[in-house]
């Protein structure tokens, strides 16, 4: 299996498991937090810290993150959303959950920057000591009144990209809102959903209230974004300045769904997990399967081998989805975890009896 690629970090809905390669096999290494969901975790490669966030049912959001990769652990303070601050008027704003944690860029060694709801940038410049609210996104005029909760009760940020060659260039995924940039650091930001389709408002082209189900981009071409949207998959080749729609619906499985992963050298070729709809959140025709395309979304194949092909009602969320080089693996809300070392043309059961999988990330 591709270096890298040997140590797999899954958040599940019963706490943190670290898996690591072992012969033909993998077997698990650590489980930490058990009991406790975990929403998204991740092992930053500048720091080698594996960082989760943690949404306690009784006490709330919480942070935690270890320095040798889950033997021991530490408890970091959550944001707080500032006195006054309100997601609509009348309505104060409060940490409800922390979706996503991405590290700055690689001349930030010690930023970090949290996605949460009810739609609020958390950025640290001292590696997660104290979070402050990028209040430039927060403050956007469009925020109050046209962005609402996607699967949530209110709005929440589950994707963030800091471009690696200007790390005051960042992206966020909003469910629903849409795709947003700052070119400044955050000042100032602007809505980047030209293209898009979100069927289910009055206006489906609109440019604040879509609905990107996660945001990727290609490492090597950073203007070169794709998206899995609640209305199909769409992508971009100029920075997200304009979308176009690349699903393979009525012509393939391709089209509902929610992870999406970008080859790191090549911005022709993505994947995706896809489901059947929004009203039946199931793998399509009962049985999984991976699509991959290879030349920007005009054709995809459906990978099936090693998958299962009968009775299966496998979905699998947003961040259970990861690609490092030639190696990819998925984990699905039904416990099954699965991967691939020759880029989706075949799959192994990493195992079965999974609690249901909310993130998957490889430790490279």
């Amino acid at each position: 299996m591709t270096r890298g690629a040997k140590t797999l970090i899954l958040g599940t809905r019963k706490g943190l498991i670290v898996l690591e390669r072992h012969g033909k096999g993998w077997r698990t290494l650590r489980h930490a937090h058990a009991g406790i969901p975990v929403p998204y975790a991740f092992v930053d490669a500048r720091t080698r810290t594996l960082w989760a966030s943690l949404d306690h049912g009784h006490w709330g959001q919480k942070l935690s993150r270890s320095k040798d990769l889950g033997r021991t652990w530490e408890e970091i303070a959550p944001p707080k959303y500032p006195k006054g601050a309100e997601v609509k008027k009348g309505k104060p704003a409060t940490l409800k959950y922390i979706w996503v944690i991405a590290p700055g860029g690689a001349d930030e060694k010690n930023r970090l920057y949290l996605g949460t709801q009810p739609g609020g940038l958390f950025a640290s410049d001292d590696g997660g000591k104290g979070f402050e609210l990028v209040r430039g996104l927060w403050n956007h005029p469009s925020r109050p009144e046209h962005w609402f909760g996607g699967g949530r009760d209110e709005p929440a940020i589950h994707s963030v990209l800091v471009d690696p060659r200007d790390s005051e260039r960042v992206l966020v995924g909003i469910s629903c809102a849409g795709v947003f940039e700052t070119t400044d650091g955050g000042r100032r930001w602007q809505p980047r959903n030209r293209g898009l389709r979100a069927d289910f408002l009055p206006d489906p082209a609109a440019e604040v209230g879509q609905d990107p189900h996660l945001l990727a981009w290609c490492a090597r071409e950073p203007d070169a974004l794709w998206q899995q949207n609640h209305c199909g998959i769409f992508k971009s080749r100029d920075g997200a300045a304009s979308w176009t729609a690349v699903s393979a619906k009525g012509r393939g499985v391709a089209h509902f769904g929610f992870p999406i992963a970008v080859d790191e050298r090549d911005a022709e070729t993505a994947w995706v997990v896809p489901g059947i709809s929004d009203e039946r959140r199931m793998a399509v025709g009962g049985a999984l399967c991976v699509a991959r395309t290879e030349n920007g979304g005009k054709t995809w194949k459906a990978l099936r081998t090693g998958l299962p092909q009968r009775d299966a009602h496998d979905v699998v969320y947003r961040h259970a989805l990861d690609l490092a080089q030639d190696a990819l693996a998925f984990g699905s809300t039904t416990g099954n975890v699965y991967a691939s070392s020759d880029r989706g043309d075949s799959w192994t059961v990493v195992g079965t009896n999974f609690p249901p999988v909310y993130s998957v990330r490889f430790a490279g």
